[in-house]
């Protein structure tokens, strides 16, 4: 009876996060809706052509596997695979999209706890490749944004910016002396005893992950993976009427990767309302679309991305919670570990 209420209180939290989310993101969708002409929006939802479904869903499809490739390279790298074979490795990454819906994605460290309750992996090790995961993406995101640059000139500054801040966090990040000697001063805080070996565990993991080799690596599966959601985003656009161009297919790859990173940047839930608005403003000035087809467009790639990846995820979820052990195990979770 004692681990019942732990777990009872874990899934009441992924819960709550789950139906926040969903709410928000309903609310954005009606008012940019309402903002575009929610008759129009309606219209062009039910003239989309939906033959073209199966080939956005298989570009997403291809992103999340990609995706877990990557995990899976991170987890053999570190050594944290004992008793992980891929099918359960591909459950925790899957399970872990339902966590798309928090700031910066960050809420992902639940395929942290779900390692460990599999293998007992600390969750200070495993911690650092949703960091990882993040860096890459954004990296990645970053090439894609960048080769359609031309395309948006205002959008320039900002890319630069963000490179710039790529790069200096990298070169620190690198920097072991430094690092350790802010650990070292953390150390001399209040509790700081308890806390900087903790700290050390994660950067050391990080900077093994950030080895030049492994970021490469990584980077460019994430850049491979991405490119998939930019085809599928072009798609999309040809299925509210935009005829098929090399053109579409740079501005799509464009819009996507801007309106991504918006989200991240923003560090709201999900990127919710920061790259629907992006995405829809863009398909306005680059595309030359009509508000409602602009909007109707935005719906249905972040139906086919975000919620299509957070409806997996609680699919995975469940199946794993089915498995002996884990309802137990995640009762157990202690989330002070994390640092």
């Amino acid at each position: 009876m004692k681990q019942q209420k732990p777990t009872t209180s874990l899934r009441a939290g992924l819960r709550k996060s789950i139906l926040t989310s969903l709410v928000i993101g309903l609310a954005i969708v009606i008012l940019i809706s309402l903002f575009s002409d929610l008759r129009a929006v309606g219209n062009d939802l039910l003239t989309f052509d939906w033959l073209l479904l199966p080939l956005i869903l298989i570009g997403t499809v291809i992103n999340y596997w990609l995706r877990w490739l990557k995990w899976d390279y991170y987890l053999r790298y570190l050594r944290l695979d004992r008793n992980i074979d891929h099918a359960t490795s591909g459950l925790i990454f899957t399970a872990g999209l339902v966590m798309s819906v928090t700031p910066g994605k960050m809420g992902e460290v639940l395929k942290s706890f779900l390692l460990r309750q599999r293998n007992g992996a600390p969750i200070t090790r495993s911690a650092p490749i949703v960091l990882a995961e993040r860096l890459t993406d954004g990296i990645a995101m970053l090439l894609l944004m960048g080769m359609g640059l031309t395309l948006y000139p205002p959008a320039r500054p900002l890319f630069v910016v963000l490179v710039a801040l790529t790069i200096a966090g990298i070169v620190v990040a690198q920097r072991q002396e430094l690092v350790f000697a802010l650990i070292r001063l953390v150390a001399r805080l209040p509790f700081g005893q308890r806390i900087a070996p903790r700290l050390e565990t994660l950067y050391t993991t990080t900077a093994q992950l950030l080895h030049w080799r492994i970021l490469l690596v990584s980077t460019l599966i994430s850049v491979v993976s991405w490119g998939f959601e930019c085809l599928a985003f072009f798609f999309v656009l040809m299925g509210v009427g935009s005829e098929p161009s090399w053109l579409l297919l740079l501005q799509a790859t464009f819009i996507f990767a801007a309106s991504t990173l918006f989200g991240l940047v923003s560090f709201l839930p999900g990127g919710l309302g920061a790259s629907e608005v992006s995405s829809v403003g863009l398909l306005i000035a680059l595309v030359g679309m009509e508000a409602s087809a602009a909007t109707t467009a935005t719906i249905v790639i972040r139906f086919c991305t975000l919620w299509f990846g957070v409806l997996l995820g609680v699919i995975a979820l469940a199946w794993l919670g089915r498995r002996a052990g884990t309802q137990d195990d995640l009762a157990a979770l202690d989330t002070s570990e994390v640092v």
